[in-house]
């Protein structure tokens, strides 16, 4: 291990698990280029996910303070409007400057031959 103050520097601490996941970070892509929410099925179709896939994603986002349901009715119909929070917001677009810091690091990366230290695949 160097000592060149590299330790941890690819660990990325600010890529939070919650939002890391394929489906959800769909999902608050989807939320967050549409500010005033988007009903279930539009977020739904948007995503590609299933009705029971979409609910279980949106209730743990709910959870972490990321995204905010809205149930009401329209035209004598239940709907159901999904939205990011303020913080869920501010914490997406966190995630996504920690995404930039590690596109940057590895288009840096030299190629065609292993890190410093590591044995080949």
């Amino acid at each position: 291990m160097s000592n060149d103050g590299d330790t941890g520097r690819f660990a990325y601490d600010g890529l939070e698990r919650i939002i890391h996941e394929r489906a959800r970070l769909s999902i608050l892509t989807s939320l967050a280029s549409h500010p005033k929410g988007l009903l279930f099925n539009d977020l739904k179709a948007l995503c590609s996910l299933t009705d029971g896939n979409l609910s279980r994603h949106m209730t743990m986002l709910a959870e972490a303070g990321l995204v905010e349901i809205e149930k009401g009715e329209r035209n004598n119909r239940p709907t159901t409007l999904c939205r990011l929070t303020e913080s869920g917001r501010t914490r997406f677009l966190s995630y996504l400057s920690v995404l930039e810091s590690v596109l940057a690091d590895a288009q840096r990366l030299p190629t065609g031959r292993p890190s410093e230290g590591l044995a080949p695949a």
